[in-house]
């Protein structure tokens, strides 16, 4: 059995495949399946050490940094589960912290957990 990947939009691993499209359960968000594996292939990313970053890693904030639109800052130390990696873009990564979703964060104020 293989195992699908997990939804882009909400990071849910609860997917299934409907034809040539992948399709997630929890919030029915729709991406071809092929532009997703070779999305993946295709970027190298790699946190502040050189470390080099998968779909799905815990990384940890190395240093306070102020979130646009919110009150609450993210502080260093703070880990980020369950990363999705942007296509096309190897400096910044996708994840969610406890207390902020969606955020959007520079790789190089990041270490792998």
């Amino acid at each position: 059995m293989t195992t699908l990947p997990s939804c882009p939009q909400c990071g849910m691993t609860n997917t299934y495949e409907d034809g040539a499209q992948l399709v997630c359960a929890d919030c029915g968000y729709e991406w071809s399946a092929t532009a997703d594996a070779g999305a993946e292939t295709a970027v190298d990313v790699r946190d502040s050490n050189g470390n080099r970053l998968q779909e799905g890693d815990t990384v940890v904030v190395i240093k306070d940094l102020k979130v646009k639109g919110s009150s609450i800052p993210l502080k260093q130390g703070t880990t980020i589960k369950n990363i999705r990696l942007i296509a096309d873009d190897p400096e910044h990564i996708e994840g969610h912290s406890d207390k902020i979703k969606g955020l959007v964060l520079k790789t190089c104020f990041l270490r792998k957990a």
